[in-house]
């Protein structure tokens, strides 16, 4: 059953745990019919954890649930809590290198143990820490693919043309590429936008990112073309006696939901010929890429984006130093 206020294409997250032959859940939702079981007792304190993460550290959906994965496979493994120790947690990494897992999701394990056991640790549920002196491979960055300005105007006018006769559902996806790559903001972020959040004199959205962090984004004519479309009238068109106050509908009136909006973006890159099937992110990261490629600031970037860390977005300069480096080597005869 859908969550109140949704779409009945929507579904919220499940973040939930298995304890001996029925289920414990966090959210209310079903539990994953692959997920470990756990005694009633680890089930409990995980659970705790998981409210943590949720209510007070702010935790998106999304990161609580990679944290209730992890962690109730390495809470199987141990037949208490307190043996919770430093070669458990080692043993529990070496099982997953020998299980083939890349870099990148030992350095995820990692984190979420050495975050669970401070935790664990901090409100006496564990004597000592073990996950402070656990040590884990680091992550290299995957430099991301990214549309080329060519593809993502093609994209946005096949969206637009797909439009043109005004059915509500194509100008909302329409809208939804239009905002995705005009602003760079998560698929979370957009299908959590309401009505007002959006400010149309100023053209500028207010915008709840991760950490529950807001910031404001601005937005260009292309975007606000297809605002003026949709809003009020087509998105009424959508709207029931009980839908919220969404800026964005499903086809039942519900908020629409994020899986929605990736399969919008999916159908929209088949449609571009050599576009890489980035998804919604990738029109995040062609954003960035064409910003900093136009000139623009790494610090106005990270802003834009809602990065916590400048890092984060420095990863762009990778990809337009790789793009430059890749033209030099095609284009110039000393090259």
């Amino acid at each position: 059953m859908a969550a109140p206020g949704h779409d009945l294409e929507h579904d919220g997250p499940w973040r939930c745990l298995t304890a001996g032959p029925s289920p414990v859940t966090v959210g209310g939702v079903p539990p994953a019919p692959d997920r470990p079981e756990l005694r009633p007792e680890v089930a409990d304190v995980l659970r705790r954890f998981l409210q943590h993460l949720e209510l007070e550290r702010g935790r998106s959906a999304h990161t609580v649930r990679a944290y209730a994965g992890d962690l109730a496979g390495l809470l199987a493994t141990v037949p208490a809590l307190d043996a919770l120790d430093l070669p458990a947690l080692r043993r529990w990494l070496a099982a997953g290198h020998a299980a083939g897992l890349g870099r990148a999701t030992l350095a995820r394990r990692a984190a979420a143990a050495r975050t669970f056991t401070a935790w664990a640790h901090r409100v006496g549920l564990l004597a000592e820490d073990p996950g402070g002196r656990l040590v884990s491979p680091r992550a290299k960055p995957a430099l991301p693919s990214v549309l080329d300005t060519a593809q993502a105007e093609a994209l946005l006018d096949a969206a637009g043309s797909g439009a043109a006769e005004g059915d509500p559902v194509a100008v909302r996806d329409q809208l939804v590429l239009e905002l995705l790559y005009g602003t760079g903001i998560r698929v979370s972020e957009l299908c959590g936008l309401d009505v007002d959040d959006v400010d149309r004199s100023r053209r500028t959205l207010r915008v709840l990112g991760k950490g529950a962090r807001e910031r404001l984004v601005p937005y260009g004519e292309p975007a606000a073309r297809v605002l003026d479309r949709w809003l009020p009238d087509l998105r009424r068109a959508l709207a029931g006696p009980t839908s919220p106050p969404a800026l964005l509908l499903g086809s039942r009136g519900g908020r629409l939901d994020p899986r929605v909006a990736r399969a919008v973006v999916h159908r929209a890159l088949e449609a571009v010929p050599g576009a890489p099937d980035t998804g919604p992110h990738g029109l995040r990261h062609a954003a960035a890429t064409h910003m900093l490629e136009g000139g623009a600031d790494l610090r106005f970037v990270q802003e834009f984006l809602g990065h916590a860390q400048l890092a984060t977005t420095q990863l762009y300069t990778h990809v337009t130093v790789d793009r430059l480096r890749a033209v030099h080597d095609q284009a110039h005869p000393r090259a």
